[in-house]
């Protein structure tokens, strides 16, 4: 699956509404490999650590917030060893166009309280 292929768009499509809905759920978060065998459910080959994951995940935040005004949905993945998300979180969390701060946890805590106040009621 290469980035900017059909096969890629309908795969990004996907999962953002796999996202979102977890948004609404209150953001609650999905282990990578759940995550993947949700995407497969719909038809999508995405391996949860190799391949297209990052970018996909990286392209579902730019969508969800392309101004970096709106919290990251990316937030809502995450390790199953840690039950955190992965270092590709953060610096994506850190730089432009989000800048988010803070040290690792009241980054993400402060993600997760901002997708489950934005997404309520939707």
């Amino acid at each position: 699956m290469r980035k900017g292929s059909v096969e890629y768009a309908q795969a990004l499509d996907a999962m953002v509404g796999v996202l979102r809905d977890r948004a609404r759920r209150g953001a609650e978060t999905v282990e990578y490999g759940l995550l993947s065998a949700e995407l497969e459910r719909l038809g999508h080959h995405v391996p949860p650590h190799e391949g297209p994951m990052p970018h996909l995940l990286e392209d579902a935040s730019a969508e969800g917030s392309p101004d970096g005004s709106l919290p990251l949905l990316s937030a809502l993945v995450v390790l199953k060893e840690s039950g955190a998300p992965s270092k590709g979180f953060f610096r994506l969390a850190r730089r432009a166009p989000y800048h988010r701060s803070g040290d690792d946890t009241e980054l993400w805590v402060n993600e997760l309280k901002e997708l489950a106040r934005n997404y309520a009621g939707g």
